[in-house]
């Protein structure tokens, strides 16, 4: 997958605080358990989110994370930069040094043309549109799988 494993749980994480039908915030060890995900490694995930102001949290006996607007105003993509910054979008897929538009490697045509129909699908797709089609009977997603396995 072009997307690191932290960016998928973010993106996992993300969904799972948009979907959720209650206010205030949720435990990351909910999250960790509901997701199958290490708890110390969604600690890490949420900061980068934090830093970047994709979720607030709190702490205390009462504490958790929650998104820091509204669902309809994060992208995709501001998850995926928050985590894996903008690679995806400027370097060559295949990881070699040098590829670009006067010296491609075999990938770079193929890869330019989807990969800017990625980038502009990521860049319209909201949080809370994910979190609406995901309780549609028409598309149930279980966030506790990967996206791998979508």
């Amino acid at each position: 997958m072009l997307l690191s494993k932290s960016c998928e749980y973010g993106l996992r994480a993300a969904l799972f605080l948009a979907s959720v039908d209650e206010e205030g915030y949720i435990s990351i060890r909910e999250i960790s358990d509901k997701l199958d995900i290490s708890f110390h490694f969604l600690t890490k995930i949420l900061q980068q989110l934090k830093a970047e102001e994709l979720v607030a949290s709190f702490k205390g006996p009462n504490g958790g994370v929650q998104l820091a607007k509204p669902g309809q105003s994060i992208k995709l993509l501001d998850i995926i930069e928050a985590i894996d910054g903008d690679d995806l979008f400027n370097e060559c897929v295949l990881g070699l040094p040098g590829c670009g538009d006067r010296k491609p490697c075999a990938m770079h045509n193929k890869w330019t043309d989807h990969r800017k129909g990625i980038k502009e699908m990521l860049e319209i797709t909201t949080l809370k549109e994910l979190a609406e089609e995901s309780k549609s009977e028409n598309f149930r997603i279980n966030v506790s799988q990967s996206f791998n396995d979508l």
